[in-house]
């Protein structure tokens, strides 16, 4: 029969433990597993721009029949100066609306595969757990070398820049632009720089995923890097997500742009876009895109967008501060990381603990979501480390 081929799959551990979480009864529970941002009392809550733009929307849309495989073009373009600034030359500029920042990563491990097969594709260790089947499934060799030390709560960048430094012309590497997952180790602004350097005397094509743009730095730092390796490289990929930085999760609301040199290979690289777009999603999903276009039309929704992404990052940055503060020995690195996530050095069987004796639920890898804390339970989780370790 059909589907006697088939192999039964491991069920997925953060869906996992999202339902563990939801069945304990217990009421000084604290997540740290789902990667969405939430407030300082539990709610991941819409953005007051999201919602006054949706209002504006159900007002005046007058259709809602397909926009074609490249989405809101629109969107695309006025996300443009908000990722690289002012500085890029539209005609070598190519972009279109994907599903998502996963969709903007498969659409962009697809294109590679059809334009390389077998390229390879390097990859820090630890990423995001999605990475490596996005490309591997494209049927892209992948090669990887370690970028964070998980107990020393460091960065290995001598050993990133050896392995790049022994990369083949035309390889890809992807580089996380901001608020690293899982790390929350980011590279400084002179790293960014050597690495900019290296993948220009190399020839490497970077990759660059930068889905949590303004919740590290700002806006504008948190894309420095990026904006440096595309001053150095040929060719740039950037797979974007607008799922955290305008809280639109489900919505699943992304773009990929493509940077050329040669303005006459943007073209072909955005008809190569749309024409894999279309057997992959067809149409991608509009509310989403149009809620950011109608944002970025306003200069007043834009100014709230931004004041209320500021509001999230400073969020972030006193739940970090207060972990370091409170437990200097284990957390001090926490304070110099920035975004949702860090890799706490934590093994399987202390999350565990964690988890049945003080109902804290976070990744087996140790990855935790700071945004689950607030300034409230900061101690108690303090406390529940220190009784792990």
């Amino acid at each position: 029969m059909l589907f006697d081929g088939l192999k039964a799959q491991a069920p997925d551990a953060l869906l996992a433990l999202i339902g563990l979480f939801a069945a304990d009864p217990r009421s000084d529970k604290i997540d740290l597993g789902v990667g969405v941002y939430r407030d300082e009392t539990g709610a991941t809550p819409v953005f007051r721009a999201v919602k006054a733009a949706e209002a504006r929307l159900v007002e005046a849309q007058a259709s809602k029949s397909y926009l074609g495989p490249e989405g809101d073009i629109r969107f695309t373009e006025l996300l443009q100066p908000i990722v690289f600034g002012g500085s890029v030359d539209p005609a070598t500029l190519v972009g279109i609306q994907t599903p998502g920042g996963t969709g903007a990563l498969r659409l962009a491990a697809e294109m590679i595969a059809t334009a390389k097969p077998q390229t390879k594709v390097w990859l820090g260790t630890p990423t995001w757990p999605n990475h490596a089947p996005i490309f591997s499934s494209a049927g892209l060799t992948l090669a990887t070398y370690r970028y964070f030390d998980q107990a020393a709560q460091a960065i290995r960048f001598d050993e990133m820049m050896d392995a790049l430094g022994a990369a083949d012309k035309g390889d890809v590497v992807l580089l996380h632009g901001c608020c690293h997952n899982p790390t929350g180790a980011n590279l400084t602004a002179p790293q960014w720089s050597a690495v900019a350097e290296m993948v220009g005397e190399r020839g490497l094509v970077p990759l660059v995923d930068l889905a949590y743009q303004g919740l590290g730095g700002g806006l504008d730092q948190d894309s420095d890097g990026l904006r440096q390796v595309m001053d150095a490289a040929e060719d740039v990929l950037i797979a974007y997500s607008c799922d955290k930085n305008f809280g639109l999760y489900r919505d699943r609301v992304g773009a990929l742009y493509a940077r050329v040199r040669q303005k006459a290979r943007a073209e072909l690289i955005l008809s190569n876009m749309t024409a894999l777009a279309r057997p992959n999603w067809s149409m991608p999903p509009d509310h989403g895109a149009a809620v950011v276009r109608t944002i970025l039309e306003s200069p007043e929704l834009t100014a709230d967008w931004k004041a209320e992404l500021t509001s999230m990052r400073e969020r972030i940055h006193a739940v970090r501060q207060a972990l370091a503060a409170g437990d200097n020995n284990l957390l001090a690195p926490i304070a110099q990381q920035q975004g949702m996530f860090s890799l706490l050095p934590l093994n399987a069987e202390q999350v565990g603990i964690l988890r049945k004796d003080h109902a804290v639920y976070m990744a087996g890898s140790g990855r935790a979501n700071l945004a689950g804390l607030t300034l409230k339970t900061v101690p108690r989780f303090i406390e529940a480390l220190k009784a792990v370790r």
